[in-house]
């Protein structure tokens, strides 16, 4: 039996361990590693376990026989680093919003979904990291696994580090986030412009030990007085379906039934005009 979802109260936002199933372990942290920039072409840290696999923790939870998710193969990123933001419907549906950086998705939970209003502050949990295939992701995650549920890509694109380090040193972009605060211009279908991610509770601080950050849209261009979409309307920029959609395709009971556990990617025609 799964456990209840583990909730606590950061800075007066209700944070819950929604993002796969409310599983605890293993918990994603953003703190305490050295990494080498922005991009996408690094080996990565190594794992928490002294692997040396900074996928070990993202692996270790789930049984690639039975999820379409990705193993993770290596991948290589492109010039400019990625981002993509996925819409999960598991225990509670959240979106999850990843960021390239060092040959992986930095990735965080976050209840509300991202902002284009800079006066939203929203609550984003680390979660363990991802591989760099996880952000061509949509489907169906199948009963029983870490993290069941549909999955859709609700945005992708690129991003450009905008943070710069002290005196005349220029920063890497995972120095900024193990700092603390990192910001970055986005350059995707519907998010754009700058945002900010700021930690405001460090790993073993608070009732529930758990490490905290706020997304914040930062004012300028793509701010806007538009919040996140309801995430059981919002359709996908890479096939234009919606949560409903791909679950009853891999149930069977609608269209070509290719959005399950079957099919890894999802179609791959992008949809700009949904929300």
């Amino acid at each position: 039996m799964r456990s209840a979802p583990v909730r606590a109260t950061v800075n007066g936002y209700a944070a819950t361990d929604h993002d796969h199933g409310g599983r605890q372990e293993g918990a994603g942290t953003v703190s305490g590693k050295k990494a080498n920039g922005g991009g996408g072409t690094g080996s990565g840290a190594a794992g928490g376990d002294g692997s040396g696999d900074v996928l070990s923790a993202y692996r270790g939870k789930r049984h690639f026989e039975r999820t379409a998710e990705p193993r993770g193969a290596g991948a290589t990123g492109a010039d400019a680093p990625s981002f993509v933001v996925q819409i999960h419907a598991a225990s509670t549906t959240h979106f999850d919003f990843r960021l390239e950086v060092d040959g992986v998705l930095k990735s965080w939970s976050v209840p509300k979904g991202p902002s284009a209003d800079p006066q939203d502050k929203r609550l984003a949990v680390p979660t363990e990291d991802h591989p760099l295939e996880y952000r061509e992701f949509e489907g169906v995650i199948p009963s029983g696994e870490y993290g069941a549920g549909s999955v859709i890509v609700w945005d992708e694109g690129t991003y450009r580090p905008l943070t710069s380090g002290s005196g005349r040193a220029p920063a890497s972009f995972a120095e900024a986030l193990e700092r603390g605060h990192a910001s970055f211009r986005l350059d995707g279908a519907k998010l754009r412009g700058g945002y900010a991610l700021t930690r405001i509770r460090r790993p073993g601080e608070g009732d529930d030990g758990r490490e905290a950050w706020l997304l914040v849209k930062e004012k300028g261009g793509g701010a806007s007085g538009s919040g996140a979409p309801d995430p059981a309307r919002a359709r996908s920029a890479r096939s234009g379906r919606t949560l409903k959609q791909v679950a009853a395709e891999a149930d069977g009971t609608e269209g070509s039934g290719d959005g399950g556990a079957k099919k890894k990617n999802g179609a791959k025609g992008r949809s700009g005009g949904h929300r």
